[in-house]
């Protein structure tokens, strides 16, 4: 197994996860759960522990907070196996740890690993199962999912009573965070505040400890040593402290349900995936969160700065991680699945044979022979306009992304998916992708059928055949000959159907001929 799980935050990913490791564990295999950041590997470990503790599995944590002495103690038991579930941070991509049995390796929040890190895990031991959990996967981790490399599994189911975080793109304001800062404190909550440097830490201290007297403030960092970095966060969950700065290493592992107000500073110097996990940090329980994604005054972004702020604020809905994975993937590109690189667009050969390239060969090592791969396209035109208008989807580069999709559909079951994606994230579709959608699920029914040619127009259907068997000919003869009254073949070999009568439905009436023609063919 080799499977992707994505879901929100808050979602389940963990309870899969346990529960996947308790069936590995429990025939006599070994697994390691690998986080990127200590803070997650040691609240992972207490999830673990109290939920294995009636079963007698044994549990340890790898990570800088774990002494040398029971370093070394941890990865003999390992070696031995003596130890069932090892939870850990980079420390178990050391060369010096190796496994009895391993049986699984878990990757939580894949998108902090580099390409080089995840190949090294799988190197541990050949033939193990892989599950990846993240929010919002990397564009390679996605587009190996979505080509079929990697399995994938989405959770979409929202926890009980769960409010969507309330999301404000500004300009650093004095008077607005103030506000926002004051509000939460009156309602007995508390306040992150990060930013993305460790020097800008200082400089927030002392704008933020002005905007109220009732401010206790605790700091977070990776340079701080590591009692002081426990003792910080300790406090900021005993509500001790009531505002929590820090640089992005609370992005992932922190759970604090009475925290309810995020404020970012520079929020157009984090990757978008990065601002979804941090916004993820609020609205963990019941109550409405807000976050306040703030830019400096008066500072001109980039383009894909702007389109990241943009995406964020749009996707402010439950469950939106893998629609913003998609629009990562859209702005970034799918990088190199082969090499080191993440992201980046196939500039090269161009995506569509690029995309066709890798489905061969994807296939062919899969060794699945039933799987046979087009080399033409029909033309077809049904005499109404076909495209995705600029007022249904503003922005070019997904309306290109979309279209792309449009011409992978290859069945029903895909395109009802596709208009379902549609709905979501763009509302209902107007006519013309409508017209659009119709054309492709016609596209299908002729590369099934051999017809290369359909032309719809105000008084006559023509279908035109790319090639028949021999044993096909006679019948469409005879069907032709039946139906004379109404249907003649022309002399470019053309089958015309003359369309009588008022008010008729020619997209229809083509379907059911399409339909009484494959049904003779087929046997």
């Amino acid at each position: 197994m080799d499977r992707l799980i994505c879901g929100d935050v808050g979602f389940g990913k963990t309870e899969v996860a346990i529960r996947a490791s308790f069936v590995i564990a429990s025939s006599g295999k070994q697994v390691a759960l690998v986080a990127p950041t200590t803070i997650l590997v040691e609240q992972h470990f207490k999830t673990f522990e109290e939920r294995f503790k009636s079963f007698g599995v044994s549990i340890k944590s790898l990570s800088r907070m774990t002494s040398n002495k029971n370093k070394l103690e941890i990865k003999n038991d390992l070696r031995n196996g003596k130890l069932s579930i090892v939870i850990g941070t980079h420390a178990l991509l050391s060369k010096d740890v190796s496994f009895f049995n391993l049986g699984m390796i878990i990757i939580d929040e894949e998108q902090h690993f580099g390409v080089s890190q995840k190949e090294r895990l799988k190197e541990l031991q050949f033939d193990i199962h892989v599950l990846t959990l993240s929010a919002t996967p990397i564009p390679r981790t996605l587009q190996l999912s979505l080509t079929g490399i990697k399995d994938l599994s989405l959770i979409t189911t929202p926890p009980t009573n769960r409010l969507a975080v309330r999301t404000f793109i500004n300009e650093w304001d004095k008077v607005t965070l103030t506000d926002a800062i004051n509000r939460e404190l009156d309602r007995n909550g508390q306040i992150f505040v990060v930013c993305p440097r460790i020097k800008d830490i200082d400089k927030i201290f002392k704008l933020i400890e002005k905007m109220s007297s009732k401010l206790m403030i605790s700091i977070a960092h990776g340079k701080l040593n590591t009692n002081d970095l426990e003792k910080s966060i300790i406090n900021f969950y005993q509500k001790k402290s009531n505002l929590l700065i820090s640089t992005n290493i609370i992005e992932s592992g922190i759970d604090i349900p009475n925290a309810n107000t995020l404020i970012v500073y520079n929020a157009d110097l984090f990757g978008l995936s990065q601002l979804y996990q941090l916004r993820g940090r609020v609205g963990r329980s019941d109550k409405r969160a807000y976050a306040y994604l703030t830019t400096q005054k008066g500072k001109i972004l980039n383009d894909n700065a702007n389109e990241r702020l943009k995406v964020l604020k749009t996707l402010d809905n439950l469950g939106a991680g893998f629609s913003l994975a998609n629009y990562d993937l859209d702005i970034r590109g799918a990088g190199n699945l082969l090499g080191d690189e993440q992201s980046g667009q196939i500039r090269d050969i161009g995506y569509e044979l690029y995309q066709k390239m890798l489905m061969e060969t994807i296939n062919n090592l899969k060794k699945n022979k039933s799987t046979y791969h087009v080399n033409w396209s029909p033309t077809i035109n049904i005499g109404k306009p076909v495209l995705i208008p600029e007022g249904y989807v503003e922005d070019l580069a997904t309306r290109m992304s979309l279209y792309r999709k449009i011409g992978d559909l290859n069945s029903n079951d895909e395109i009802k998916n596709f208009i379902d994606e549609l709905n979501e994230r763009f509302g209902p579709p107007p006519t013309e992708v409508t017209n659009l959608i119709y054309t492709i699920s016609l596209k299908i029914i002729c590369i099934k059928m051999n017809v290369n040619f359909i032309d719809i127009g105000p008084k006559a259907l023509l279908i035109g055949f790319r090639q028949q068997s021999e044993k096909n000919i006679p019948k469409i003869l005879k069907w032709v000959n039946y139906n004379k009254k109404n249907i003649k073949f022309r002399n470019d070999e053309k089958i015309v159907i003359a369309l009588k009568g008022k008010n008729i439905n020619r997209f229809k009436l083509l379907k059911n001929y399409l339909k009484e023609i494959n049904e003779l063919i087929k046997f």
